[in-house]
């Protein structure tokens, strides 16, 4: 099998960062208003940051990047045609199923994970580098939403995998609570974005429901 037709199985990481910028236990449940928030405004979404964030990157109309530099956090938000289909890919890499919360009328998909930085030397990466990720997911009829949230290796934000600690609810949720969405007339195709032809990116997606079906021969060849 050509190495082009498992593209997508076997070197997607984390595509949206890569769009925008070239992507239990309860530590506290209550949000520091005295955090402040920064207003913003992207052709497609619009809403509140809590802390002082600055605009990074807004080069593309479908992908803005933001940055909470006291904080180091990365805030990288983008819309596509079919957002869903962009989430199915990440969990089939393992990020694993979404929290289910709604604010102002939408249902977001909210995922975490963690992620190690890439910084072109594999044998200079330490252990304690590793980044935490939540990335919030809507889909509308012909619309989705993506909301990447990195917390550096170097935040001072206690990052947890779940709606319980000081990452989520500090920081996500009262964003997801001030978000407003928009509808765009160019809405970019989640195909576009991986290099790929409508056509070739619904072929990957059958890999991969033929694999979650029990053929594991759709990898061979893959790597």
């Amino acid at each position: 099998m050509e190495k082009k037709n498992m593209m997508i199985i076997a070197a997607v990481v984390i595509l949206a960062i890569v769009i925008v910028v070239g992507f239990i236990f309860i530590s506290g449940n209550s949000n520091d208003s005295s955090k402040g928030s920064t207003s913003f405004s992207s052709p497609f979404m619009e809403g509140s940051f809590v802390g002082n964030v600055s605009l990074e990157n807004d080069s593309l109309d479908y992908a803005h990047a933001y940055k909470d530099k006291a904080h180091d956090i990365e805030y990288n938000i983008t819309t596509m045609d079919n957002a869903s289909a962009l989430m199915e890919i990440y969990e089939f890499q393992g990020i694993g199923t979404p929290e289910k919360r709604t604010f102002n009328g939408q249902e977001w998909n909210i995922y975490f994970g963690e992620a190690v930085p890439n910084s072109g030397d594999n044998n200079s990466t330490k252990s304690n580098d590793t980044m935490g990720i939540i990335i919030c997911e809507v889909q509308k009829e012909n619309q989705g939403y993506v909301i990447n949230v990195i917390f550096g290796n170097n935040s001072d934000v206690n990052f947890t995998k779940n709606t319980y600690g000081d990452s989520y609810i500090d920081y996500v949720e009262p964003l997801l609570k001030s978000i407003s969405l928009k509808e765009s007339k160019d809405v970019p195709s989640v195909a576009d974005q991986f290099g790929l032809s409508q056509d070739e990116f619904n072929h990957q997606i059958d890999l991969i429901h033929q694999y979650e079906a029990g053929n594991t021969s759709v990898l061979e060849g893959s790597v």
